[in-house]
């Protein structure tokens, strides 16, 4: 299961969220399962995009209100733990792909960092450290084959 996270404002840049709706579309027709937080912006047209090719979408929710999720979710997990969700999300995923910059999204970046999670950062901000640097994308197609190249060379 890969995590697709990012922005959750609707009003979040177009071509960030069609970037989004593309990697969720790459990751399902790979065979990934795509989990998200559920809710509007990235959330929503990566799970959108996974859909679109068959795909199964996992929502993970801050708030406790099943029906606060995106419509294109199979799976909704309400937590109830708000931005603690992202633990959650994080935890429950083998790698984390990000489109997009937000301190939700840096947070979620994070907290996969320190968990040892393989990240890739599409249209967010460089972030390096001095022996567990983020690595970037250029395109949806370079993100998903970034994150199949790191679990082959596991």
């Amino acid at each position: 299961m890969i995590a697709v996270v990012g922005p959750g404002d609707d009003a979040t840049d177009p071509v960030v969220l069609d970037a989004a709706e593309q990697v969720g579309a790459l990751l399902a027709s790979a065979g990934h399962q795509v989990a998200t937080g559920g809710l509007g912006g990235v959330m929503t047209a990566a799970s959108r995009g996974a859909k679109s090719v068959g795909g199964s979408v996992v929502a993970v929710l801050p708030g406790d209100d099943v029906s606060a999720a995106n419509s294109y979710a199979d799976v909704v997990i309400a937590t109830g733990l708000g931005q603690g969700r992202n633990v959650v999300l994080v935890r429950s995923s083998d790698a984390v792909i990000a489109v997009g910059g937000s301190w939700g999204t840096l947070s979620e970046v994070a907290i996969a960092r320190r968990l040892n999670k393989p990240v890739v950062w599409l249209h967010g901000w460089t972030i390096t450290g001095p022996s567990d640097p983020v690595a970037t994308a250029s395109s949806p197609e370079d993100a998903v084959r970034w994150l199949s190249a790191t679990f082959s060379a596991e």
